[in-house]
């Protein structure tokens, strides 16, 4: 009988978000070590999700998380900087897979096979403990982001676009760890940050 292929599941956390890096995760689940209750981190409650984080951190073969700055994300595009923070977890995993399951549409550049499975959060268990892990070390670090920048309640909305979030951006102005590129922000800064942000192409 053939043996199951070493799989690992893959999701980032925080692509919406004004401020704050964009998180992802990989995650290689033990068959011997089930984990009750995963699924989609958006449908759990912030306490459970961290009660689940650290039974996949205890309980699978291999896990890793990994980021792409503020930077990257303003150099590059979101989308790329997620498949960034993705390719990076994947890589770090201390047991490599021989194939990657992502959540979405789009998949990052592997050494590996690589499958998008759309709404794989809420399909595959791997894919959901990727999506655990990512959000909340993504939630964490917007936390220690609201004690270096406590105007902004960071540890309220994690840098999502509410509208407490945009009267803050509007009463203080974005600090260095807003998304310059995205609209909300963009609109705020100055006509010379805005070029050095977006430098038109010569012709």
């Amino acid at each position: 009988m053939k043996s199951a292929r070493c799989t690992c599941g893959v999701d980032e956390a925080g692509r919406g978000p004004l401020a704050g890096p964009v998180y992802a995760a990989a995650v290689i689940l033990d068959p011997a070590r089930r984990i009750r209750g995963l699924e989609d981190s958006k449908q759990l409650a912030p306490a459970v999700r961290v009660e689940l984080a650290e039974r996949i951190r205890t309980r699978a073969l291999a896990w890793a998380v990994a980021s792409a700055s503020v930077a990257e994300i303003d150099a590059l595009n979101i989308l790329q900087a997620a498949l960034l923070a993705m390719r990076r977890a994947v890589t770090a995993l201390a047991v490599v897979p021989e194939l990657a399951l992502i959540d979405g549409l789009h998949c990052p550049q592997l050494p590996i096979e690589v499958r998008a499975i759309v709404d794989g959060d809420a399909k595959v268990k791997a894919i959901s403990a990727a999506s655990i892990l990512a959000k909340t070390a993504r939630d964490a670090e917007m936390v220690r982001l609201s004690e270096r920048y406590p105007q902004y309640g960071f540890e309220r909305h994690k840098g999502y676009p509410t509208p407490e979030h945009l009267a803050l951006l509007q009463r203080f102005g974005p600090c260095e760890v807003y998304r310059r590129s995205f609209a909300p922000v963009r609109a705020l800064l100055t006509d010379g940050e805005q070029a050095a942000l977006f430098p038109l192409d010569p012709q």
